[in-house]
């Protein structure tokens, strides 16, 4: 579900206190750059919960605005700290966005975007998978920065996982990506701006307010 807010015509409640995203504690929050402007933050239900909610902020002077908000899914087991391959948990952290791409045209970015029929998923995976890399925005996780969402590779080492991305939503739990409706993508890959320095801010409740 989806909720407008923020700007002139927001309420109150709509602007984030001056300390910092709601719902974020100190030690991620002195993780967001200085220079970030956009934020999209990530709350997971529970620690081995799939089912989270996405909000999308912007830092207007000293307050964090919140924008949109959507529900979304995560990791099918949830969420950890110490992400590795295959464990179909999400990571807990604060990531750079800053590069995206998809099997669809362009919708009108100003990330770096690469269309590739590469991205498809493969056809013996469930139908309901099959327009999961319509569109997707790379999270900056153990990836090259700059590089399409689909390189390979790996900095610190396969063991530590990769190719973690925002991408189109088909129901359930991913193997560690975050989904969301196609016109929740569409927005975000619209709204987000490498001059603003987006990063998103992901995890359960809980870990979140560490």
């Amino acid at each position: 579900m989806s909720g407008a807010a923020g700007g002139r015509g927001g309420t109150p409640s709509s602007a984030a206190p001056t300390t910092g995203v709601p719902g974020v504690g100190d030690r991620l929050q002195r993780r967001i750059p200085a220079v970030s402007r956009q934020v999209v933050a990530v709350y997971g239900d529970g620690k081995d919960s799939a089912d989270a909610t996405v909000v999308l902020y912007a830092r207007r002077g000293p307050s964090w605005e919140r924008v949109r908000s959507w529900r979304g899914h995560n990791g099918k087991k949830g969420w950890t700290a110490e992400h590795h391959a295959g464990d179909n948990r999400s990571p807990v952290g604060v990531f750079t966005l800053t590069d995206a791409g998809g099997v669809l045209a362009d919708p009108g970015t100003r990330l770096p975007y690469t269309r590739s029929a590469s991205f498809a998923a493969p056809r013996w995976w469930a139908r309901s998978h099959w327009h999961d890399f319509d569109y997707v925005i790379a999270i900056d996780y153990n990836r090259v920065k700059g590089a399409p969402p689909d390189d390979p590779t790996r900095p610190e080492g396969e063991e530590k996982g990769g190719g973690i991305w925002l991408h189109l939503d088909h129901g359930s739990g991913t193997s560690a990506c975050v989904s969301l409706s196609r016109a929740a993508m569409e927005q975000l890959l619209r709204t987000l701006d490498p001059d603003r320095h987006p990063v998103v801010v992901m995890g359960d409740r809980a870990a979140l307010k560490a």
